[in-house]
């Protein structure tokens, strides 16, 4: 059974910071790419980052370029999303995916 469980996600302030962390589980994790997903009420869900199999490489939605860093740990099946100069706009769900599977979602809420 596959799963993806991610966890971080909160209330912050506009400039605040927050980390995403998703676990995946039944599949061989370092064998795929990963990238998290955001969809905001009313919007399409759309690739905010990805990060290759090994995590050299990485792309990035030009929303979060510069912001929002993408990276993995293999040795513990975990993809993270570090969010730093948060704006209400990214404001979302945020969903991690690896080999067409997805996670349940996190909230992010920037708000003051």
């Amino acid at each position: 059974q596959v799963q993806l469980v991610e966890s971080g996600g909160g209330l912050v302030q506009p400039g605040g910071s927050l980390r995403l962390s998703c676990t995946v589980s039944g599949i061989a994790f370092r064998l795929y790419s990963a990238a998290w997903y955001r969809q905001a009420p009313g919007k399409q869900r759309e690739l905010v980052a990805r990060v290759s199999l090994g995590g050299a490489t990485t792309n990035y939605a030009d929303s979060v370029r510069g912001r929002f860093t993408i990276s993995r740990d293999n040795t513990k099946n975990t993809v993270y999303l570090q969010m730093n100069s948060l704006k209400p706009e990214d404001t979302a769900v945020y969903y991690c995916m690896c080999k067409d599977y997805w996670g349940q979602g996190t909230q992010v809420t920037v708000s003051s």
